[in-house]
């Protein structure tokens, strides 16, 4: 397996905490399904804040950042039974995977953590 892309970034959690105060942020910047399963979840911050770097660290994977018509909404982090986190693959980014790589089979690997101040995340793109 070849890697294509890596992709980290860094969230100061305090930035992401005004940011949420705005309903339109959340409903332009996260899925349905993220926003659903941040209900259960006491710490909305830091859960925003590790999916927002997760976003960004995707594009960077990429090498493209926020183009062809990438959008972090378009970026879904959701978790397995045991807690790991991954991206939902979708059909666009699926599409915007084959026009980059010329690719159809590809894992994407995540890995966020999180502490008081900061949330970070780091994504490897790889050709199976």
């Amino acid at each position: 397996m070849k890697i294509l892309g890596v992709g980290v970034d860094i969230v100061q959690n305090k930035r992401i905490k005004s940011l949420i105060k705005n309903k339109n942020f959340i409903l332009r910047t996260f899925g349905k399904t993220e926003v659903k399963n941040s209900k259960k979840i006491a710490n909305k911050i830091n859960y925003f804040a590790k999916r927002f770097a997760a976003k960004e660290a995707f594009a960077k994977s990429l090498g493209i950042g926020f183009r062809n018509n990438l959008n972090l909404k378009d970026i879904e982090i959701l978790n397995n039974k045991m807690g790991k986190p991954y991206y939902y693959k979708s059909k666009k980014i699926d599409i915007i995977i084959f026009q980059i790589f010329k690719i159809h089979r590809y894992n994407l690997l995540l890995s966020i953590s999180d502490e008081k101040d900061y949330s970070i995340a780091f994504t490897i793109l790889q050709n199976k």
